[in-house]
């Protein structure tokens, strides 16, 4: 039963995380001009439009296609877990830092709590990965 739980949860977190990082990539790449807006980002030159299909266009596109990937090969899942759980706990630990600078906002938007609750999922899953021989049946 905890097994199955854990097949469960897992296709639903790679499934999840693949959907969302690869459409922010898309969005980012196809659309900038409103992903811009979305995120509240101005850009000043070339270099920054190239910044902004580099990291948030290309890097978020690797990374869903890395979870869909993860589904069905275990390394590459296992290292998913991993990665995601270090990069969303990094910028959600960025953004806490960041608002004890002097006249910045506070840390909490729903960027943030997605962070987090993807951190804390990834931990879950980490703490919980010798219970299932999750890959195999996902």
């Amino acid at each position: 039963k905890e097994k199955t739980y854990m097949v469960w949860l897992l296709r639903f977190y790679f499934i999840f995380m693949g959907l969302i990082y690869f459409a922010i990539g898309v969005w980012a790449i196809f659309s900038h001009i409103s992903f811009l807006q979305a995120v509240g980002l101005n850009i000043a030159s070339d270099i920054g439009l190239s910044e902004i299909g580099g990291i948030y266009g290309g890097l978020n596109i690797c990374i869903g296609v890395m979870c869909f990937v993860g589904m069905f090969k275990q390394n590459i899942g296992i290292f998913a877990v991993k990665f995601l759980t270090f990069l969303t706990g990094s910028i959600a630990f960025g953004r806490i830092l960041f608002s004890f600078m002097p006249s910045m906002p506070s840390f909490l938007n729903s960027f943030f709590i997605f962070e987090v609750c993807a951190f804390l999922v990834g931990i879950f899953i980490l703490a919980n990965k010798n219970k299932s021989e999750y890959i195999a049946k996902v």
